[in-house]
């Protein structure tokens, strides 16, 4: 396949969740491609200075709130005239204890965050890219999305509805000339990470090494961490035209934890 298709020049991609981990990493690799990157999250401070590295444009914008997401695609229409690619990367880890002990509210608001935030996005995504007739849609599940963990309740059930999702929007946005897949990341390195581990090792009463090793390290075929740029280049493939007959779909990117 020709080089150039894995080029985004031209084109506008909204990352959500863009300040930092993942999302800072989609939004460099993406720069570096040619595209307009469009920076969107909460903190208004970090992602200004993503936006800042990479040329793009900084949107604050909670995506619960169903109005920000449609002031959201409404900027990054007005700034360059299109939307092309959403990556759908805003969340949230979600409350790491067991079942029955599980905070209500905590699990309410990892919905709210990791569905409902993503659901907005869709549907003004899908909107927008229907009427122009192109785009790629890219939904950001994760390893726990193909199979639950322990003490992760909320946050599994929110990633496996998102690939329940993401194939059946796939198919009703396929006829207009849209993907929508989904990137299913393993362990990934980083603050969030480093969050949900001090998390459970409180939980467990074991120590952060330990829970590394038998749970994450050990277990993968490669013996490491994935790397934040790792999941943002096989972003840049969903975004692309090299994937221009993939949707519906899903990607694992996790070091071969089988």
């Amino acid at each position: 396949m020709n080089q150039t298709s894995y080029r985004l020049d031209g084109k506008t991609a909204i990352i959500t969740g863009g300040g930092s981990g993942i999302g800072a990493a989609v939004a460099g690799v993406f720069a570096e491609a040619g595209a307009h990157v469009v920076v969107a999250g909460r903190n208004s401070k970090t992602i200004t200075d993503v936006a800042a590295r990479n040329g793009g444009l900084a949107v604050q914008c909670d995506v619960t709130c169903y109005d920000q997401v449609e002031a959201l695609f409404s900027q990054a229409a007005a700034k360059t005239g299109r939307v092309d690619i959403l990556v759908n990367n805003a969340g949230m880890s979600g409350p790491v204890m067991p079942v029955a002990e599980m905070d209500l509210e905590a699990f309410r608001a990892c919905v709210e965050l990791n569905l409902f935030g993503a659901l907005n996005c869709l549907k003004v995504a899908a909107r927008v890219m229907c009427e122009a007739g192109r785009g790629s849609i890219i939904n950001m599940s994760s390893l726990m999305g193909l199979q639950g963990y322990p003490m992760r309740s909320a946050y599994s059930a929110t990633k496996f509805a998102l690939l329940g999702m993401t194939e059946a929007i796939a198919r009703e946005v396929g006829p207009a000339g849209v993907r929508v897949n989904a990137l299913c990341p393993g362990a990934v390195s980083g603050e969030l990470m480093d969050r949900v581990l001090a998390r459970r090792a409180e939980a467990e009463g074991r120590s952060v090494e330990a829970i590394v090793e038998e749970n994450y390290t050990s277990v993968s075929a490669l013996k490491r961490w994935v790397d934040p740029r790792e999941v943002g280049t096989a972003a840049l493939f969903l975004a692309s035209d090299a994937s221009a007959s993939v949707t519906g779909d899903r990607i694992k990117v996790d070091c071969g934890r089988f």
